[in-house]
């Protein structure tokens, strides 16, 4: 080593006084040639130090580099001649310091590696960026563990926290939150439903006891909104103004995620005996004459929420006792009847009118309520189906299938019956 260069400052590229030529190869494919120093390269770097303390060793270090970081490897050669303090200032992008940090961990430069992982572990980072970083740093081992502090694993606890936090956002339990308004509580329930999607964490957190607590305190709280403003929607001067409409419309629309959020938490049966519970209720006030021809979005969003109800009932995922079973069916058995043609006539006026039942929903009341109808004792189907063949709207929902079912049971039952009564006098025969 040339002792000059322990005196003389030492510039990248500087012919005057470089001992050692670093040769790499570029993007054409041809060698590109940098004048260096070993005094730097030993002192910042383990592996060309190895390299330039060898018997063997030459002043002329080939390094093969691919196109992809030959960048990179110009990037660090140049760091190498940075004081300590102004490395971390010199990255300018993500790409470039992950770049950088996988050729100093490859040469051992672990000042400048350092830097490179606390500048990436401080930035924001793009989603793409992201991909490239958890990709890199799955070679590089755990020195680059630092950088994915922000994305690894929470622990339950951390996670039921933020978790309940959200709920109480979402359900506004804690009241508004100005100046967010409605825009944080949209944010909060999209994030609560995107918490309970696949994840080995969910069935922990679903299962706490003060995570069901809270959301049956949120559903309480939804519920007492939705029936406050319902209460108060005939006292509006204003029926036909679309915020009449839409504030009632934002409430249902809170109480259909619940009752999402709450199927998936083993908790519908709260939402169920809420809505069995107010459904005369509702039905009083959306059947007033006053809203005749307003609030059809209402209408609509009320009977695919009932729907929702519906089947979770029908197909036993909700067990209810008998009368609250037949009463919630013949609640709103009338109303859907009526509405159903009364829909598809505004519909055919060709006059763009949005609202109207879906094929799949249609299916899917008629579907639960022929099951729910079968489910109930026998008098109790004789009496729905009786009212459903005397009303002038029969073709929907088409209970047929039902009313088969009975007639089949009703004739099995008087036969049992008769051949009960038959063995019974038999054996009295015989007895004598």
């Amino acid at each position: 080593m040339d002792k000059a260069l322990q005196t003389k400052p030492c510039r990248f590229g500087d012919r005057k006084n470089s001992d050692v030529v670093i040769c790499l190869k570029n993007r054409e494919g041809t060698p590109k040639r940098f004048c260096s120093h070993s005094l730097v390269l030993i002192n910042r770097s383990k592996y060309f130090a190895n390299r330039l303390s060898h018997p063997s060793s030459s002043d002329c270090i080939n390094i093969h580099c691919s196109e992809v970081n030959y960048d990179h490897h110009v990037n660090l050669l140049k760091l190498l001649y940075l004081p300590a303090d102004s490395i971390l200032d010199s990255f300018d992008s993500v790409k470039s310091a992950l770049g950088i940090l996988q050729v100093a961990v490859a040469f051992q430069c672990e000042e400048i590696a350092r830097c490179c992982i606390q500048y990436l572990e401080a930035v924001p980072w793009e989603d793409k960026e992201e991909e490239l970083i958890l990709k890199a740093v799955s070679k590089l081992g755990s020195i680059a563990m630092p950088i994915l502090a922000r994305i690894q694993p929470v622990d339950l606890a951390a996670t039921k926290n933020v978790f309940v936090s959200a709920v109480r956002v979402a359900t506004s339990i804690s009241g508004p939150c100005p100046p967010f308004g409605n825009e944080l509580k949209t944010s909060a329930q999209e994030q609560v439903e995107f918490m309970l999607g696949d994840d080995e964490d969910a069935p922990l957190v679903t299962a706490d006891d003060e995570v069901k607590s809270v959301l049956r305190m949120g559903l309480l709280q939804i519920y007492s909104t939705f029936e406050k403003e319902l209460s108060a929607l005939l006292l509006e001067p204003d029926l036909v103004s679309d915020r009449a409409e839409e504030k009632i419309l934002h409430s249902l629309s809170d109480l259909e995620w619940m009752c999402n959020i709450l199927g998936k938490m083993d908790l519908m049966k709260d939402f169920v005996s809420n809505w069995a519970e107010s459904s005369s209720n509702v039905l009083g006030v959306v059947e007033d004459k006053k809203l005749d021809s307003f609030m059809w979005g209402l209408k609509i969003k009320l009977i695919e929420v009932t729907a929702k109800v519906l089947e979770a009932v029908g197909y036993g995922n909700v067990i209810l006792p008998t009368p609250i079973r037949a009463s919630l069916l013949k609640t709103w058995l009338p109303y859907i009847r009526k509405m159903k043609p009364l829909l598809d006539s505004k519909g055919s006026e060709g006059t763009g009118f949005p609202y109207k039942m879906s094929e799949d929903l249609c299916q899917s009341i008629e579907g639960a309520m022929v099951t729910l109808v079968l489910a109930l004792p026998s008098n109790d189907q004789a009496d729905i189906l009786a009212d459903w063949m005397g009303a002038e709207q029969v073709r929907y929902p088409d209970l047929s299938e039902a009313f088969e079912v009975w007639c089949f049971r009703t004739k099995s039952a008087k036969r049992r019956l008769v051949e009960g009564l038959d063995g019974a006098a038999g054996n009295a025969t015989v007895s004598l």
